[in-house]
């Protein structure tokens, strides 16, 4: 290899190493972008555009398949990367040998600090299709060069956090473990993928990483390398029992189950009772038919005075396979689920989107803003906007209605007027001519709560623990009806009719029927 080679490989992997760290504690990221929002920022300025009040909001269309509601994940890295933003010096140079900007624009982008005013749900908040979860109000410019890095930052965690939270369902109260860093997407996935499953409602993870960031509870005992490094697996297990008599879990599937590990096992866990450990025994089953492995396993460990043993199972595991071994009646007691958890593998991405909402021109007001599309599942409603929930007398959520800003708007946190109707009036998205009614509702609140202004928090993220949770809490209020694992009940949400009626009148406007805006 010659010198000049070897100094280029020697640099890539010196800027590698100084990208995995930045991306850690969510620093200099400001080139984690597309291209085209960089020249659209210099567009904006270049035409007088760049600081023009905007309202960028954060939402997604449909939930992954099957799921009736999202648990909202990434927030706390995505106000990282907001407070931390700027080009450094590196970027800088990069950006100039492009070629594609000129050096007035690079000086802004050396200059730039970010001035954003944010509204979000609180994070491990349940959330819901076509609503805001994030409201950005920025300069046009600042505003748009936050789309991509905020719709990484926000997409992944909340598609985890929602399928960790199904996932919870389907296991009951059974013990949850992520085992799913081996096949995530790169070291961020493992990191960013681990903090979700945590939030949706994984007990501990494998991660020993996360655990050491986010504070989550690591497990994990020996694979079945462990086993076949020994002469024979008796040796194996009593090798590894007198190591870690306090965390003694046994993989049992290295050969035969039913022939040689359970029984394996069993004479160990009474070695270890005849020398006085009376800790609760465990085994893992990765392979073959679980529901029969475990209730075999469950009948010999009892049989030989093991009362409630400890029965993991893993093995490519995911929503369905969990429930169903459950409806066979399966003894497994904790779940150890890896690839389908962290890829989301039924639906390996969120179709969250970042769209611009309103504008505001000099000495004005807030003006609405449309998209629409000749699929009307694409069409957007105007803002800016806010969210109010709404629920009945025992605290569980009828639905939620969106908002113009300013329209009937309280203190942040404060009840919406409605809270003491029993009924809210509220129109369909689709056609904001026909409204609908809400029946039964006794109090409402906004969702979205101020979290950043002038690019800064307003109040400390909370701890891991307090946002997981919320989001068990947020869950378990859910009617059982949004619950379901298949074809859940859809949840309403709709506009408020003031806001029907803004959307109607640009939609007539738009489509060139000026002369019958009402």
């Amino acid at each position: 290899m010659n010198p000049s080679t070897s100094a280029g490989y020697q640099e890539r992997q010196e800027l590698e190493l100084d990208v995995t760290e930045r991306w850690a504690r969510r620093e200099d990221l400001a080139l984690l972008t597309d291209f085209y929002q960089l020249t659209m920022l210099s567009g904006y300025y270049r035409s007088g555009r760049a600081e023009v009040p905007a309202c960028f909001e954060y939402f997604f269309r449909s939930l992954p398949p099957d799921a009736g509601f999202g648990v909202f994940a990434g927030l706390e890295q995505l106000l990282d990367l907001i407070e931390n933003l700027h080009f450094n010096e590196r970027d800088l140079e990069y950006l100039t040998s492009l070629g594609t900007f000129d050096d007035a624009f690079l000086r802004l982008l050396r200059e730039f600090k970010p001035t954003a005013t944010v509204y979000a749900a609180p994070e491990g908040s349940i959330v819901f299709p076509q609503e805001p979860i994030v409201r950005v109000e920025a300069p046009l410019a600042e505003a748009q060069l936050l789309e991509t890095a905020l719709l990484n930052s926000l997409n992944y965690p909340t598609l985890v956090a929602t399928k960790a939270a199904r996932l919870r369902q389907a296991a009951g109260e059974d013990y949850v473990m992520e085992f799913g860093v081996r096949r995530a997407q790169g070291p961020d996935g493992g990191l960013t993928g681990t903090r979700a499953t945590f939030i949706g409602g994984a007990d501990a993870t494998s991660n020993v990483l996360a655990g050491k960031i986010y504070g989550i509870p690591v497990r994990g005992t020996h694979a079945h390398s462990w086993v076949m490094s020994f002469e024979d697996e008796l040796a194996a297990f009593r090798a590894y029992a007198e190591l870690f008599p306090e965390n003694t879990l046994l993989l049992v599937d290295t050969y035969d189950t039913l022939t040689s590990g359970l029984p394996n096992a069993v004479r160990v866990f009474q070695e270890m009772r005849a020398r006085g450990h009376t800790g609760r025994v465990a085994i893992r089953l990765d392979s073959g038919d679980i529901a029969k492995l475990s209730k075999a396993a469950h009948k010999m460990l009892t049989e030989a005075g093991f009362d409630n043993p400890l029965i993991v199972a893993s093995n490519e595991l995911d929503v369905d396979l969990i429930a169903d071994l459950k409806r066979q009646g399966a003894k497994v007691n904790s779940w150890g689920v890896g690839t389908h958890l962290i890829t989301a593998s039924d639906a390996p991405a969120l179709g969250g989107i970042y769209k611009l909402t309103a504008v505001k021109e000099p000495g004005g007001n807030w003006e609405p803003k449309l998209k629409t599309s000749s699929n009307p599942a694409k069409s957007t409603d105007p803002g800016p906007r806010r969210v109010v929930r709404h629920w009945d007398a025992e605290g569980r959520p009828l639905g939620d209605t969106l908002h113009l800003v300013g329209e009937g708007e309280q203190a942040p946190g404060s009840s919406h007027p409605d809270a003491t109707s029993a009924v809210v009036t509220y129109a369909d998205r689709m056609d904001p001519t026909f409204l609908r009614r809400l029946e039964g509702v006794a109090t409402s609140r906004n969702l979205l709560e101020l979290v950043m202004v002038g690019g800064a928090r307003t109040h400390p993220s909370p701890p891991l623990v307090e946002v997981k949770e919320r989001a068990t809490r947020e869950v378990a209020s859910l009617p059982e009806e949004y619950r379901r694992l298949r074809n859940p009940h859809l949840y309403t949400v709709g506009l408020s009719p003031d806001l029907a009626r803004v959307k109607n009148r640009l939609i007539r406007k738009l489509s060139g029927l000026n002369g019958l805006v009402q």
